[in-house]
């Protein structure tokens, strides 16, 4: 299998699965496994989704496959993984991006809206995670990678039903990891922290009265360096990328955060604080927004590393 040293990273002749990647945070992960040799598959809901990711996906070099497919509903996320296996090939990484989130707040959210969103947030993880894990141990083994949330170690107002799914999801990701670890199957957790998508736009509207969304100030108030920082271009090598992480056959499962200041998980967990390898290179605020440029590449290269 190829090796990946702090020198090297090959995907090359590895098929990626990143649910929802026709756009924002999955599209970027895609990217920059394309980048590095993975064939890159992809869904979405709706046809128009999947159409539109293909052509970015194309007008960016990239040869992609997109299918259709409610991640929430089992029987055709079966015969998505069944029909990628026989159309692309065995999915040997998954990335459990797909995700919603509704900002209301807790006493007028109905529970029809709280459970679409851990429908959509968790259960389809463990749905799509459950439809090819059973092809990953007859491959030899896999990689798994949920996204996580800086919901999945604290809460806030309004978004009651996305922080019980993301917390749910984190554990969903430890437990995933300690039963089929024995299968070389890894599965780790990435929390992005606050990112430039359509989902988080709505937080990046100046209010009537000139103000920042609440969240916004929220974010800029717990971030250092928040009066100073800039943005970063995050550099492709993996040379200053230090930090030690449970990659191997062996590992435990590890979630990373992007904005982990805001937290306070237990070291036990293996939840990675950012300021850890902040010295080397540090998530830098977008100047006036409270936005992080995250390290995908620099991540991935950890969390795939094949053994």
């Amino acid at each position: 299998m190829a090796q990946c040293t702090p020198k090297s990273f090959d995907l090359t002749g590895k098929v990626a699965l990143i649910t929802g990647a026709s756009y924002g945070i999955g599209m970027a992960i895609a990217k920059a496994m394309a980048a590095n040799g993975a064939t890159i598959v992809f869904n979405d809901i709706k046809q128009e989704l999947v159409d539109k990711g293909l052509a970015s996906y194309a007008e960016a070099g990239i040869k992609a496959h997109g299918y259709v497919c409610d991640v929430t509903d089992e029987d055709a996320v079966n015969a998505m993984v069944a029909k990628i296996t026989e159309e692309v090939g065995h999915i040997n990484i998954l990335v459990n991006n797909a995700g919603i989130i509704k900002r209301i707040p807790m006493t007028e959210m109905s529970a029809a809206q709280f459970r679409q969103v851990i429908d959509v947030d968790l259960n389809a993880p463990f749905i799509v995670a459950k439809a090819i894990i059973p092809d990953m141990i007859a491959q030899g083994g896999g990689k798994i990678i949920n996204i996580c949330s800086m919901m999945s170690e604290l809460g806030r107002e309004t978004v009651s039903a996305y922080a019980a799914a993301k917390g749910g999801l984190k554990m969903l990701t430890k437990n995933i990891a300690s039963e089929y670890g024995a299968y070389n199957i890894q599965c780790n957790g990435i929390g992005p922290g606050y990112i430039a998508t359509p989902q988080t736009a709505p937080l990046r509207e100046i209010q009537p009265d000139g103000s920042r969304h609440p969240f916004d100030q929220f974010i800029v108030a717990k971030t250092p360096q928040a009066a100073g920082a800039r943005p970063r271009i995050w550099a492709d090598p993996l040379s200053s990328w230090l930090l030690p992480l449970p990659t191997s056959s062996t590992a435990s499962s590890c979630t990373l955060t992007a904005a982990s200041w805001l937290t306070s998980a237990s070291s036990r967990s293996k939840f990675f604080h950012i300021r850890h390898f902040c010295a080397v290179s540090a998530a830098f605020r977008v100047p006036g927004t409270a936005l992080f440029c995250f390290p995908y590449r620099l991540f991935f290269r950890n969390l795939l590393h094949w053994s």
